[in-house]
């Protein structure tokens, strides 16, 4: 029996790292689902950038946070691809409400943990019945920085963050059995949508490699995690950060 193909899904795909995760996984010759809520015009950026280089993308909208958003694309995409399931999963949505806690609202607590936080549980547990399945899966969260060091002005994203490594940790001892592989990378600062209202020339003297990242360079760390090679990796919490700690 033919296997079925497999595809990648990288939730937030559209900009910043998520766009280059998934441009990077094309490139392995991945056939790639990019998720986007709202920035649609960029999402078909992405995705024209991947065809132009001779890979295969597709665009799949759903707001990550809505678990009846999820259960009708991922039926409707199953039902157009018979033949295939998404065995490589990068879990990159999320959202910043930065504020002291001692001034935020109910509403952007909540929105920033249902983004990162339920939004991994939704997707990842409505596509990993099918990877067991198979026998085989690649998980990537993607954390950050705030996520273990903490950050002033981010106890919303930081908890949230935080929480998405204690998941993988444990994600990883259920599922190592059946060849699924969960693991998070931890970006420091990185140049994209999401930094773009940060004080970079402060904030890179804090940095011992002295610059921002590149959304490229957290892509070529996805991709090895994804990878065949790292089959013996699991559980891990990677850092990209040029050293800050």
């Amino acid at each position: 029996m033919e296997q079925k193909a497999k595809y990648a899904l990288v939730t937030g795909g559209s900009r910043g790292i998520g766009r280059a995760v998934a441009v990077r996984l094309a490139q392995d010759g991945y056939p790639v689902i990019i998720n986007y809520a709202s920035h649609e015009a960029a999402a078909l950026q992405t995705a024209e950038t991947i065809r132009n280089a001779g890979g295969t993308a597709e665009l799949l909208r759903f707001d990550v946070s809505c678990p009846e958003q999820i259960e009708k694309a991922m039926a409707d995409w199953q039902s157009k691809h018979p033949d295939a399931y998404i065995a490589v999963l990068v879990n990159n949505a999320g959202i910043r409400r930065d504020n002291l806690m001692v001034f935020m609202p109910d509403a952007d607590w909540h929105k920033v943990l249902d983004t990162t936080l339920n939004g991994f549980f939704y997707i990842t547990r409505s596509l990993l019945k099918d990877m067991m399945t198979k026998r085989f899966g690649r998980i990537v969260n993607i954390s950050s920085l705030s996520g273990l060091k903490g950050m002033p002005g981010q106890v919303n994203y930081s908890a949230a963050k935080a929480a998405l490594i204690g998941a993988t940790k444990a994600l990883a001892q259920e599922v190592a059995p059946r060849k699924i592989t969960v693991n998070a990378v931890a970006p420091g600062f990185i140049k994209s949508d999401m930094t773009q209202d940060l004080d970079e020339s402060a904030l890179k003297k804090m940095v011992p490699a002295g610059r921002f990242g590149e959304a490229e360079e957290v892509a070529e760390l996805v991709a090895f995690l994804v990878s065949d090679k790292a089959a013996y990796i699991t559980g891990e919490t990677i850092s990209i950060n040029g050293g800050l700690y």
